[in-house]
């Protein structure tokens, strides 16, 4: 058994389809503060489960938090672009 957020899936799956339109650099390490920024403004979903049913849980939770999720990508992707971490030769 394993204890996941599955908030994070959630997000991870999510930000792809989000931050298609969105001109920024997409390196790891921005791509690792949008996830970041966006779960610490997103509630937690704590949930105990064996390993692999998180996936197959990802649908029913993106549905219920789409709108949420979205916005917290979305302002999180703002935030990073304007500020973004990574050294200027790591962008992509």
């Amino acid at each position: 058994m394993v204890i996941k957020n599955y908030m994070e899936e959630v997000v991870f799956h999510c930000m792809d389809d989000v931050l298609k339109d969105i001109n920024m650099c997409k390196c790891d390490t921005c791509m690792m503060d949008i996830a970041a920024k966006a779960l610490n403004d997103l509630p937690p979903q704590y949930v105990v489960t064996k390993k692999g049913e998180v996936y197959s849980k990802i649908n029913n939770l993106k549905v219920q938090f789409e709108v949420d999720v979205i916005s917290a990508i979305t302002k999180a992707a703002v935030l990073v672009k304007r500020y973004p971490r990574h050294d200027i030769n790591q962008s992509k």
